[in-house]
């Protein structure tokens, strides 16, 4: 999977993509309007953050690019892709149990914390992607 070359854009299905870690340095888009809400990306090869609102969303390290992501109160999917493994973390309900897909495996059952954050490491690996679905329990 490519990087997102125009940082963050709204695909047909309703999804968003974004994320480009092929960039050497910290690149940044503002103010994208989408669905009502202003989303903000930060991304280059050392992390890739994504804010909702002024509100915290996704963020990885090393960067990644992150296509048809899409949050719904019970359910957060995507694809992530990279050039080595990830950690990514989501912005969640807090304390709440989710069960968490990576192509369709159960990875097992994880709980954020007071703060509603979910931190997740994925093996990356460069021309392919995770298809990565967090479900609430």
């Amino acid at each position: 999977m490519a990087a997102v070359k125009e940082l963050l854009k709204a695909e047909a299905d309703g999804t968003l993509s974004f994320g480009d870690y092929t960039l050497e340095s910290k690149t940044k888009l503002d103010g994208f309007e989408f669905q009502g809400d202003i989303y903000k990306v930060k991304t280059f090869s050392e992390i890739t953050k994504l804010e909702r609102n002024g509100m915290f969303v996704y963020e990885s390290v090393p960067g990644t690019a992150v296509e048809n992501f899409k949050a719904t109160e019970n359910v957060v999917s995507f694809h992530v892709s990279g050039d080595r493994d990830a950690q990514f973390t989501l912005e969640l309900e807090a304390d709440s149990e989710y069960v968490v897909y990576m192509d369709d495996v159960n990875a097992g059952d994880m709980k954020t914390n007071l703060s509603g954050k979910l931190s997740v490491s994925a093996e990356l690996e460069a021309g392919k992607s995770v298809e990565i679905k967090v479900v609430k329990k």
